[in-house]
């Protein structure tokens, strides 16, 4: 029998083992594709804030004659390649999880969908990492580059929350009904989070730490696009509150209780932060753990305004 005969029943073999339902293997790699692209945004940010952006001075090898990082490169080539590594770790994630799905791909395309963009983008981040490399870290290209990974901690919420059956069109889990000003207030809260970090992005641009001693600055007032940047915040911190009044006014527990309790921490940690790094010199330290904010905020906002636009309105 040839190869090419053979081939069609060793995929019916590994079909036929596959799930068939969304267990509990599918929703651990859910899961750990979350946990994965909120820790590929801390590698990044260590790569940038150590100045080790050019670690690796080309792309894709990282040295002319290596693929990967020499001795001779010492820490700085460790962590930024170490970092590229992160990226074929979240693509194998992304694949294991499209083969879960297999014999769901047809019936729960939601996640079949969400598993497949996430495995589609890791080779786009590669890319748009490898030019921020081949530009000498233009601060433009490097915010680009934060912005797909806020993109993916997105799409790897909502894939979460659908493999557990929180929301969606499949959800199993029984939601409260709420107050019909919540869902537009939890999708604004959502929306201002992203314009918030997107104008944080450019705050960074404008900063000192640019990954390399030698990296280009967008040449922007600092200090004035901070303060934009806090506007955002701003109505984050407001479309919170509304929530978590509602949420305690009318007693709503369960899912959307604890979705919204977990937004108003992490926003109350997020603004700390900034304020301290802000009047404090902006030391690398809390610059790293506002970036790793960044993404718990764009996931619990993501989850706060799935879970709103799911549940039943009174």
């Amino acid at each position: 029998m040839s190869t090419a005969s053979r081939l069609p029943q060793f995929v019916g073999r590994l079909a036929s083992k596959l799930p068939v339902t969304v267990d509990s293997t599918v929703r651990r790699l859910a899961v750990l594709s979350l946990i994965g692209q909120t820790v590929l945004v801390v590698t990044g940010g260590a790569v940038r804030l150590t100045a080790s952006g050019l670690g690796c001075p080309t792309w894709p090898r990282c040295t002319s004659n290596s693929l990967v990082n020499t001795p001779e490169m010492g820490i700085h080539g460790f962590i930024e390649f170490g970092n590229r590594l992160l990226t074929f770790a979240l693509a194998a994630v992304a694949a294991l999880m499209l083969v879960y799905l297999w014999n769901l791909r047809k019936e729960r395309k939601d996640l079949f969908l969400l598993a497949l963009g996430l495995l589609a983008s890791i080779p786009a981040q590669a890319i748009i990492g490898g030019i921020t490399v081949l530009t000498q870290l233009n601060p433009w290209v490097v915010g680009l580059h934060f912005l797909v990974s806020m993109a993916l901690v997105v799409f790897a919420t909502l894939l979460v929350n659908r493999a557990y059956g929180r929301t969606g069109q499949f959800r199993t889990s029984p939601l409260a009904a709420l107050p019909g000003v919540l869902r537009p207030a939890m999708t604004a809260v959502a929306v201002f989070a992203w314009i918030a970090v997107m104008l944080g992005v450019v705050v960074t641009g404008a900063g000192p730490h640019a990954g390399d001693a030698n990296a280009p600055r967008n040449d922007l007032d600092w200090d004035l696009f901070s303060h934009i940047h806090a506007v955002p915040a701003y109505l984050v911190t407001a479309g919170t509150l509304l929530a978590v009044y509602f949420v305690f006014r009318r007693g709503i527990s369960g899912t959307f209780g604890t979705a919204v309790l977990m937004l108003l921490g992490v926003t109350v940690l997020q603004a700390i932060i900034g304020f301290t790094q802000y009047y404090n010199g902006i030391p690398a330290l809390l610059v790293g753990a506002h970036m790793l904010g960044a993404a718990l905020l764009m996931a619990a906002a993501t989850n706060a305004a799935d879970i709103a636009r799911s549940s039943p309105v009174k």
